[in-house]
């Protein structure tokens, strides 16, 4: 059997790499955190100022090393940590699981409106879904992280939905990785009209919800 010999240069190189796409990873995940926090504000301040909490969950993840390496690969960018910066904006992402679409809209305008935050790209599937029934508000905004080093800005995918919203999508997903993407055309179908069914869902609940409120108030008034 023969031992290949030790190359240090090609170790230490390596183990800096991997030093470098970790400093990378957790620059994303401070500027997760920082939406995290934005967002828990907003909901500490509607639960105790307002009596309402428009917020039901909120999930936040950092893709890992291996799925950013196979986007790269799939889009042909360049390995280089500006040009992922640039490219590839979805790395940090939250997600705000809403009540109704109306809070939806009022949670974007929330965030989206401070002044630390600037907003690079909206895309609203709400108003326009998608051709498989698709709905979600989408923004990717770049937030400020101070840093030893200085401040630097970091983009974050957050996506806003209503909980029916957010039944289907879960739903969704979960037949398309058990079928690996080739979902039959009838599921399909039943999809696509669940998410109609979803959408009339929260039109309703959306009504009945504003006729409580109302009728609380008239009651109070009298």
């Amino acid at each position: 059997m023969t031992i290949l010999p030790i190359d240090d240069a090609a170790i230490a190189e390596a183990k800096q790499l991997r030093d470098a796409f970790q400093r990378f990873l957790r620059e994303y995940e401070f500027g997760m955190r920082e939406v995290e926090t934005k967002i828990s504000i907003l909901r500490d301040e509607f639960t105790h100022m307002h009596a309402y909490n428009p917020i039901e969950h909120v999930k936040s993840r950092v893709k890992t090393p291996d799925s950013i390496v196979e986007k790269i690969a799939r889009k042909g960018i360049e390995p280089d940590f500006e040009v992922i910066r640039r490219e590839i904006t979805d790395i940090a992402g939250v997600r705000v699981t809403c009540s109704f679409v109306s809070d939806v809209y009022r949670l974007f305008d929330l965030l989206t409106q401070q002044d630390d935050v600037t907003m690079r790209t909206v895309k609203d599937y709400i108003a326009t879904p998608k051709p498989n029934g698709y709905r979600s508000l989408h923004t990717i905004v770049d937030v400020p992280v101070f840093l030893s080093t200085g401040p630097i800005a970091i983009p974050v995918e957050v996506q806003f939905r209503t909980i029916a919203m957010d039944f289907w999508a879960s739903l969704e997903h979960k037949i398309h990785y058990k079928f690996a993407g080739r979902v039959p055309a009838h599921l399909v179908q039943s999809l696509t009209d669940a998410a109609e069914a979803a959408g009339e869902l929260d039109v309703r609940m959306e009504r009945l919800h504003r006729e409580a409120h109302e009728s609380n108030q008239r009651v109070i008034e009298v």
